[in-house]
């Protein structure tokens, strides 16, 4: 075992900008907009593919299958039937995010085949007139949500939060979300689903073509009492340890998700369950067994279970597991 970095799944999007040129420091196509790079996925829409080392051209999926217990952890694997449970991505929302809402487990499983989706945001960089969707307006009911979807009458329905670089959002299933004024630039931590059920796409054509809603479904998951749940740079605990400073984001039940300002050394140790990095300021070292591995922003990095490893700074890092 040692930490694994893999290739960038990039996803056109009619939302999409051009960002992860500069962010993710590869080169993209002229002349197209891609809003989503899959870092680490075991997801058939785009599973990861190793890109160093041994397992170079192994994809995630294939390693869950030969050495699933030994890469997340035996409870892990057992927990979630041999799949890897999480997806992490960079988004980059430079147009309005369809209205959408995501289905829990049970829901998904009935309908979809795959466990549903609860997800956070960390909020890289906010243009100064970001706002998201976050939620339903006060007093929308399933019944006035059915009558006014039913005739496209979507003002008044959600509730709008303007957002700043550095917030953190967590979205649990039910919530409705969609980015709604100025541009965004976003790591995500996820369930490993791609079920989406789109309320509305401000009527826009992809390939001259209205994109489907899913009207029906959207009704049936929509949790309307749920606020929104998110949190601000700056008023967030802030641990030191030695080596930085450890800011805890967040607990769900499918995912734990930590920030790390890494100013010298911090010792990550070594614990019974995977841990993805994904660096997201500075360039440092990773060290593992004697070996340094070269960490700048925009990589992703997962390390396997039971993986003794230390990570040197400068360098700020999400740190992600279940």
């Amino acid at each position: 075992m040692y930490p694994l970095k893999f290739t960038k799944v990039l996803k056109e999007k009619v939302w999409g900008g051009r960002e992860f040129e500069s962010f993710l420091g590869i080169a993209l196509e002229p002349g197209k907009t891609f809003g989503e790079s899959w870092e680490v996925s075991a997801h058939p829409n785009g599973p990861s593919v190793v890109a160093e080392g041994p397992w170079a051209g192994k994809t995630l999926p294939e390693l869950m299958a030969t050495h699933g217990a030994a890469l997340v952890g035996k409870a892990i694997q057992e927990r979630f039937q041999g799949k890897f449970p999480l997806l992490i991505k960079y988004l980059d929302v430079h147009d309005k995010l369809s209205i959408q809402v995501h289905p829990e487990d049970s829901y998904a499983l009935a309908h979809e085949g795959e466990f549903g989706k609860s997800e956070c945001w960390y909020i890289l960089h906010a243009s100064p007139d970001a706002k998201l969707i976050l939620g339903m307006a006060p007093g929308i009911t399933a019944s006035i949500f059915a009558q006014r979807s039913q005739k496209g009458q979507w003002d008044g329905l959600f509730r709008e939060v303007a957002v700043a670089t550095g917030d953190f959002v967590h979205i649990t299933p039910g919530t409705v979300h969609a980015s709604l004024a100025g541009s965004v630039l976003i790591c995500e931590v996820q369930q490993n689903s791609d079920t989406t059920y789109r309320i509305y796409d401000f009527d826009r054509l992809e390939n001259g073509k209205l994109r489907p809603l899913h009207l029906a479904k959207a009704r049936d998951v929509i949790r309307f009492d749920e606020a929104p749940k998110i949190s601000r740079a700056g008023t967030r605990t802030r641990t030191a340890v030695d080596g930085g400073i450890l800011e805890p984001l967040v607990v769900d039940p499918n995912y734990t998700v930590d920030r790390l300002e890494v100013t010298g050394t911090i010792d990550l140790g070594a614990e019974d369950r995977f841990r993805v990095l994904s660096i997201i300021e500075g360039t440092g070292t990773l060290v593992h067994a004697g070996t340094d591995y070269p960490v700048k922003a925009g990589e992703t990095w997962l390390l396997p279970a039971r993986l003794e490893a230390a990570l040197r700074g400068p360098v700020v890092v999400l740190r992600s597991t279940v």
